[in-house]
């Protein structure tokens, strides 16, 4: 079989970003054809014949992008499939192309160094199309510069790309000049730096509010001693840029002496009215994808506002989230939010990883968002095909570098003794695989079995080095015997449903080689009926290592909680921690209803109580709801609706089982 050679990859990721500003066709060619690459690569199954694990942060950005197509799809649907709707849904549907990108890219193995030298390119054609258009006037700066300079396409849309692509190439000189490589560190700082000053020939407004927020995002990225002087330092910039644009102090001077906005913000703020009564006249639909432009030229001929507004403002509304609260109601406000957000969180939780290269790629990861969140204040940019492409392949290109890097991050060996203890009770099927995975991490395996009735003692014995067969006291205390026996300067205590993975004990033995914190708490893996769940209960996180000494836990019959020191420092790491949660389902019913009425006892043995069947109906529904919507368990497909609504009935039976308990018994009643 005939396999796409690695170097071609990055290299049409590089060609489009370079030609992004010379022509969309080169951004959205070479974005089509990655796009195609990836496609094969999916049908081929070459990522997962090579054991590569989809890292759950992927799959939410991909939801972001196909959630925000779907709902346009949907508005154009309800609107009867017009011919401007169809224009507008025909930009949006590039968004699909997010997760055939990210497997091209992930296949070809692009890290920190390509992804910055790719968008250096960015700035670097900036630069060409700055001097070509001086060239073109004989050299003469005057008559460049008292025009609004737009390379040959909007000014806006200049503007903007070539402010955050010359903020993302000094990201990449910073990088470099971490990575003690002076030549191109000094390289992409000149040309980056140089692609911003460019950018503001534009005399476009909304970069002069996004210059302060991305460069703010340079500041995790320098020493804490020069933080203060680099936060003054983009005082002093900021302002400077200000004081020097003309179209800006403009504004200021008209708003300053008649208190009116210039005529072109009056324009924005009168369309931004109009979007806004769309919104209120349909909150749950909006108006369709077509259906703004028909507001607008219906408000024009009925002479309700100028005819300005026809002539330049009937394509959107120059608001992101106006536009699409206009034309899709608030499933487009939540679309929109998702698209900015979720990639924003994904980036922003790296920024201050101790990796060069993660750090360094989180940072221009968020300033993308951001970059997009403030353009979009008086921009639709993804309703214009290059601002919307270019999001798309930068995005794509950022987060597959970010979890390549993330992997490539985790190398040092622990420098600590590790106990791993485990409690245990007629699981002969999961002891052995969770022993064995708890050696990639454990110098010593503690094993206390509940006097089982299979052969999980003796399935132990080959791999744990203390199996004890104890009595059954509840989860609390018998986790605290196990914890008692420990010797290790940390403890990493286990259930015998689940697994550390290859990814995960990489990740714990690097950081137990200097640890940043005192406790960790280890992202689940639900895995059951053949798939693992990365949404809904698997997005939490339980605290399973820590350092030993003066903890312990507590007492409680079923969910028992570390108690951890005050004071102590408690982080999450990436890697999951497998959990087959049951066997099959009726296994599943059978462990659900054990630990619905442990719960009801241990809530009665506290002295909870509750008075009506209402209260547990309603718990049970927001469980639900927390589970399947707010945590995305609707991604995991039917197995993950199916844990949603088992979970649900656990905690209806939890408090349905305290309402009895509640109740007079049989034995305690006057009977005649």
């Amino acid at each position: 079989m005939m396999h796409l050679p690695h170097a071609l990859l990055p290299l049409l990721f590089m060609t489009g970003l370079g030609g992004a500003l010379f022509s969309s066709s080169i951004l959205a060619g070479a974005t089509a054809l990655l796009a195609i690459a990836g496609i094969t690569l999916i049908f081929r199954k070459s990522l997962n014949q090579s054991g590569w694990v989809v890292p759950k942060e992927l799959r939410l950005m991909h939801f972001a992008f196909w959630f925000f197509v779907l709902v346009s799809f949907c508005s154009w649907a309800l609107e009867g499939f017009t011919y401007e709707g169809g224009k507008n849904l025909g930009t949006h549907a590039r968004l699909i192309l997010f997760w055939p990108l990210i497997i091209a890219l992930t296949y070809s193995g692009i890290r920190a160094r390509g992804i910055f030298t790719g968008l250096a390119l960015i700035s670097a054609s900036v630069i060409i199309v700055f001097l070509m258009a001086l060239a073109a006037r004989s050299g003469a700066w005057d008559k460049l510069l008292n025009t609004r300079f737009g390379g040959g396409i909007n000014p806006i849309s200049f503007g903007n790309i070539a402010l955050l692509g010359g903020m993302l190439t000094v990201t990449g000189g910073l990088f470099f000049v971490r990575s003690k490589r002076p030549l191109p560190a000094t390289l992409m700082c000149i040309v980056g730096v140089t692609a911003v000053i460019v950018s503001m020939f534009s005399e476009t407004r909304s970069n002069l509010v996004a210059l302060p927020a991305l460069l703010l995002l340079l500041l995790p990225l320098i020493s804490r001693k020069l933080r203060i002087a680099g936060a003054i330092a983009i005082l002093v910039i900021v302002v400077a840029t200000i004081a020097n644009s003309d179209r800006m102090s403009r504004s200021v001077e008209h708003l300053l002496e008649g208190g009116k906005l210039d005529t072109s913000m009056d324009v924005r703020i009168e369309v931004w009215g109009l979007a806004w009564d769309l919104f209120l006249e349909s909150p749950l639909t909006g108006s369709g994808l077509g259906g703004y432009t028909r507001g607008v030229e219906e408000a024009v001929t009925a002479g309700e506002v100028p005819r300005k507004i026809g002539d330049c403002c009937t394509g959107h509304a120059h608001n992101d989230f106006l536009n699409n609260a206009a034309t899709s109601g608030i499933p487009g406000i939540l679309s929109w939010a998702f698209l900015i957000f979720i990639p924003l969180s994904v980036f922003s939780r790296h920024i201050f990883n101790k990796h060069a290269p993660t750090a360094h790629i989180a940072v221009a990861g968020s300033m993308v968002a951001t970059g997009y969140l403030v353009y979009g204040l008086t921009e639709a940019t993804f309703d214009r095909s290059l601002f919307l492409t270019f999001y798309l392949l930068v995005m794509a290109g950022l987060a597959s570098a970010l979890f390549t890097e993330l992997r490539a991050s985790c190398y040092r060996e622990r420098k600590v003794r590790v106990s791993a203890t485990v409690i245990a009770k007629n699981e002969e099927d999961h002891i052995a695989d969770c022993l064995q995975s708890a050696r990639l991490v454990a110098d010593e395996i503690i094993v206390l079995d509940s006097g089982s009735s299979d052969r999980t003692a003796e399935i132990a014995r080959q791999y744990a080095d203390i199996v004890e067969v104890t009595d059954w006291p509840g989860f609390g205390i018998q986790k605290q015997r196990a914890l008692e026996k420990a010797t290790g300067d940390w403890v990493l205590s286990l259930d015998a449903d689940e697994r550390i993975t290859p990814e995960l004990a990489r990740e714990i033995n690097h950081h137990l080689a200097d640890p940043d914190a005192d406790a960790y708490k280890l992202p689940w893996a639900v895995t059951i009926y053949g798939k693992r769940l990365d949404f809904g209960r698997s997005g939490r996180a339980p605290l399973r290592l820590f350092r030993r000494e003066g903890v312990r836990f507590s007492d409680a019959l079923v969910h028992e909680r570390i108690l951890i020191p005050e004071g102590r420092k408690i982080r999450t790491l990436r890697g999951r921690l497998t959990h087959y949660t049951h066997r099959d389902f009726g296994h599943s019913l059978e462990k659900s209803a054990k630990y619905a009425w442990l719960g009801s006892q241990e809530k009665h043995r506290r002295g909870k109580k509750t008075r009506t069947m209402i209260y547990p109906t309603l718990r049970g529904l927001m469980t639900f709801i927390q589970v399947y919507f707010i945590r995305f368990g609707f991604l995991d497909g039917a197995v993950g609706y199916l844990t949603a609504v088992t979970y649900a009935q656990v905690t209806f039976n939890k408090y349905a089982g305290l309402w009895t308990l509640g109740r007079p018994t049989q034995d305690n009643r006057n009977t005649e």
